[in-house]
Formats: structure tokens, sequence, C-alpha cells
């Protein structure tokens, strides 16, 4: 039996990358940070056979202990502070998590493997918002990083770290560079999610509006459970790499907004959004597309669920919950 530990379990790729390695047969070990976690009622009601570990990114001895704990054959690293909009607010946290907890990680898998430095398979969840300030039009591996946030700045560092410890050490470290994807597990922070809320609790009379930023921002968003397996599969290769996952397809805030309200029978939505300057980024991406062509080649990866069907899964998903919180 594969034995594997998740950092960052508790998020939306942590809880799907788990079901699937499950289903695969896989033992699952899920890091934690403390019993006092809000989330680990969630993670024990969804996966009670994920088996957690207490630690802690910024904690290198725990990540040790963790490691000898869990025996792992593969260790996908997730967890990091990651909203980016936080870490204008905090980034010195943000660096301590986001950036130098990879390295922490890499290091406690190095010193854990020995002599067999390709003993643990090692994946690292970079991010879209390295390329930030985009050099070209699609993006791919070898696009120039341009980050434009704090968050971004420390998926960079992050990033060439565990290129680094492949190149410097033979680990088996790949790198998988996620556009956006979003779920109906998404963390009500963040603007799908913000969305359908919003637009599930409008349509059910439980709220006037919503307040947004930038209405012109361009992302490439695709569903959170199929890019948990393009995970996978960069770990089953028998050569680390780095790998773009994303759609390939660009949509706008408007769009989304367009979708959202469309599936509750709103079709003319411009009076219940206002902007209010205050969820502005201070130095925006405008526009994020992705060219997968890598991994479909190499890894025989595709994303299975749209644009439409991801946003109207996650309104379907809020109208239950606002229902059933309102009583209705």
């Amino acid at each position: 039996m594969a034995r594997a530990l998740i950092t960052g379990i508790t998020g939306q790729d942590g809880l799907y990358l788990s079901e699937l390695l499950l289903g695969k047969g896989y033992e699952v070990y899920g890091l934690i940070r403390g019993q006092n976690n809000p989330k680990f009622d969630l993670v024990r009601e969804l996966l009670p056979d994920v088996k957690l570990v207490t630690g802690d990114l910024t904690d290198f001895s725990s990540l040790i202990r963790a490691l000898e704990k869990s025996q792992p054959d593969e260790v996908y690293n997730l967890g990091a502070i990651s909203f980016v909009a936080y870490s204008w607010e905090n980034a010195m946290l943000t660096t301590d998590v986001t950036a130098k907890g990879v390295l922490n990680m890499l290091e406690a898998v190095r010193l854990y493997s020995g002599d067999d430095p390709g003993r643990v398979r090692f994946y690292q969840a970079s991010s879209s918002e390295m390329f930030g300030k985009a050099q070209e039009v699609p993006q791919r591996e070898t696009t120039l990083l341009w980050p434009r946030s704090p968050y971004g700045v420390a998926k960079v560092f992050g990033h060439y770290m565990t290129i680094n410890y492949r190149e410097s050490y033979g680990m088996h470290a790949s790198s998988g560079i996620l556009f956006n994807h979003e779920s109906p597990r998404r963390g009500h922070e963040f603007v799908t999610r913000k969305v359908s809320e919003s637009v599930a609790r409008i349509s059910l009379g439980l709220q006037d509006g919503i307040t947004m930023g930038d209405l012109n921002a361009k992302r490439d968003w695709g569903f959170a459970g199929d890019y948990v397996e393009a995970m996978w599969l960069m770990l089953q290769q028998d050569e680390a790499d780095d790998y773009v996952i994303s759609t390939g397809v660009t949509h706008s805030i408007r769009d989304l907004l367009d979708v959202a309200f469309a599936r509750v029978g709103i079709e003319d939505w411009s009076g219940l959004v206002t902007q209010d300057p205050r969820y502005m980024r201070p130095a925006e991406v405008d526009l994020l597309l992705g060219d997968s062509t890598k991994a479909k080649e190499t890894l025989g990866w595709a994303p299975q669920v749209g644009f439409t069907e991801l946003v109207e899964m996650m309104v379907d998903n809020d109208l239950a919950l606002q229902r059933a919180q309102a009583g209705l």
C-alpha cells in the first residue's frame, strides 16, 4: 500500500486529493497545525480514513516527526497562506509559511530520505500568480516569472527551491504551476466563492447586493477536483519536472457574475453589484491564461469540468447551504 503525506489537507485541494488517493488504495496522512484547527472536524467528517499528524511548516522538527510517523512514498506540499489579498497585510507571515515552509519541507524530506534521494517523491503547489505581470500570453513553463504580490513572490521562492533540490540532490521533486481552480469547497474569502454565496443569498432574499473590486480582471478558472489528478500524475512519472495546469480559457469577473446570476434567474445584475476601491489589489494581475500542452502530452491530463458547469456547481451548492441555514 502506497503512503502519502499531505500538507494543507484542510484546503479544497487537500480534501479532493485525499479522496483521490484513498480511492487508489493509498494510506493517507494529513499534516494539521494543532488539534484546535477550526477545520479539524471537517476533515474528520469528510475523510474519516485519513490519519492526521500534528505539524507546522514553520517548525522544522515537527516536519521530521511527521515524516517519521507517516513514512510516506509521496509528499504533497499544499500548505500555504493562500489568500492573495491577505499577503499584503501580512507579508512576513506569508513569507514564513508560503516560501520558507517549502524549504523546510524539502530539507526534511531530503534528510528523511538519507542516501536514497528519490525515496520520497515530492510535489510542490506552485501558482499562476508567479507570472503576475505576464510577459507572454498564454503562460507556459518557460515564461518569465514576474510576481505582483507578496504571495506570488513567496510562491516563486518555493518553486525555484524545488527545482534547486531536484537539480542539487537528485530528489524526485515536481512543481505544478496551477492556474485558478475552484470548487464548492473553496474558502469564503475567495472571489468565486464570495460570488456564488452572495448570489445564492440574494436570490433567497437574504442579502441585498454584493460589493466587488475590479470586474475586468481575467483568470483561467478550472475545477479543483480535476487539478488534483494532475498532481498525482506528476509523481507517477519516471522523471520529476514542472507543469502548467490550466484550462487554456480565460474569463473575466463579469463573466463569473453573468453565469452565477443567470443560474438563479437574474439576467441584469447591474443594480445588485457595486465596486469598492478597498477590494482592488495594490498591483493587479490583469490576465492569466495557461498553456497546458506539456501536461496533456506528458501526463495525459486534460480538464473535465468547464467554466459554466463549475460556477453553476458552486451556486447550487451555496443555494442548498443557505436554504438549510435559513430553514427555508
